[in-house]
């Protein structure tokens, strides 16, 4: 018996470890990169010299590159419209990624970072700290409200992992769709009993009109930091997507992978929705169609859905402020007229294929 399981060992000893090789499309990618930066330089541009007052590309390179604080048209450019477009860029960027983590961890084609609980646990923060702290500083705002948004993730994950079986993907889309409707009710029912409604309602509606320089030095290295955080982890995301059994089976730590996506999505979602509000639909509607351009690679999805990203927000921006001029649509509202259309299509082609 010994000597004829000792071939059969030495055999299987020699079995390579296995690999997965991932459809994807790089020359696709590279061109989204490549094409992206150039029409979000010309995006920014764009951004920056039309709205109530129209100002031309040469004023807006004068203002950027030889600022005279002497004139209007240099404050206007730099004090308003440069950090709004700038934070517009960022706040897309970490929606879009976001987004994308979210739905390759669930394998969800729905999914987006809403689905962690973090914008209705930041509306709970501010419409406590509306209602029992008036007049709280716009820095302390944008602070309680990240930590609402922590609050969210953090109870969504507790309720999904009750039970038997631990954490899935299933439990954890219906632990943060009825914490989700939980505080968001608790937040309208502080609103209406402490008449406060009003000022959340600017929340909800959204928006990088308020974007102010000493935001974008927070933001910044946040941001940056948890992007190159989610490119480093986007092969482990990428076999995860494709079913946590086989990221076991190729040995990976699914638990960490989960962990580590989970913290990412906080700090992106959690310093967008602190800053511009509830916009809905960017984290949905990027990773979905950078996916169908590249494949099933998060190494090309992630800093795809980033550029893509930054583009949706400064152009929907800049949509919001010329479609009834001087007066500006909230941006949430530009951005649902996009992802709901967009949200039913997806709906209704995934319950074709169920």
């Amino acid at each position: 018996m010994k000597q004829i399981l000792e071939p059969v060992n030495q055999k299987n000893k020699q079995l390579p470890a296995p690999t997965v090789k991932f459809r994807s499309r790089p020359w696709v990618a590279t061109l989204i990169l490549t094409g992206g930066l150039v029409a979000l330089m010309f995006g920014i541009g764009l951004s920056v010299s039309f709205g109530a007052a129209d100002i031309g590309f040469h004023v807006v390179w004068e203002a950027v590159f030889n600022f005279n604080p002497e004139l209007t048209e240099h404050q206007i450019i730099q004090e308003l419209r440069l950090p709004r477009v700038l934070g517009g860029a960022m706040v897309g960027a970490s929606f879009a990624v976001a987004g994308a983590i979210m739905q390759g961890m669930t394998r969800n084609p729905l999914a987006d970072s809403g689905l962690l609980g973090l914008n209705a646990g930041a509306g709970l923060m501010l419409a406590i700290c509306f209602a029992f702290f008036p007049g709280l500083p716009f820095m302390y705002l944008i602070l309680y409200s990240f930590l609402g948004a922590g609050l969210g993730v953090g109870l969504v994950y507790g309720l999904g992992s009750l039970g038997k079986g631990g954490l899935s993907p299933v439990r954890l889309v219906l632990a943060g769709a009825a914490l989700s409707a939980l505080l968001g009710a608790l937040s309208e029912g502080i609103a209406l009993y402490f008449e406060v409604g009003q000022d959340l309602a600017f929340w909800y509606a959204g928006g990088v009109a308020g974007m102010k320089w000493f935001q974008l030095k927070i933001m910044f290295p946040w941001i940056t930091v948890a992007i190159a955080g989610a490119i480093a982890l986007s092969r482990s995301i990428t076999m995860l997507s494709l079913g946590e059994d086989i990221a076991r089976g190729l040995g990976q730590r699914t638990h960490l992978v989960k962990l580590a996506g989970a913290v990412i999505v906080l700090i992106l979602a959690g310093a967008a929705v602190s800053v511009v509000g509830a916009v809905g639909f960017i984290g949905l509607i990027i990773p979905h169609l950078t996916r169908k351009l590249v494949g099933v690679d998060y190494r090309w999805i992630i800093p795809c859905s980033a550029v893509l990203g930054s583009l949706l927000v400064i152009f929907a921006d800049l949509g919001a402020r010329m479609i009834n001029p001087p007066y500006e649509t909230p941006l949430g509202a530009v951005v649902a007229l996009i992802g709901v259309p967009f949200f039913l299509y997806l709906a209704r082609k995934e319950r074709r294929e169920l």
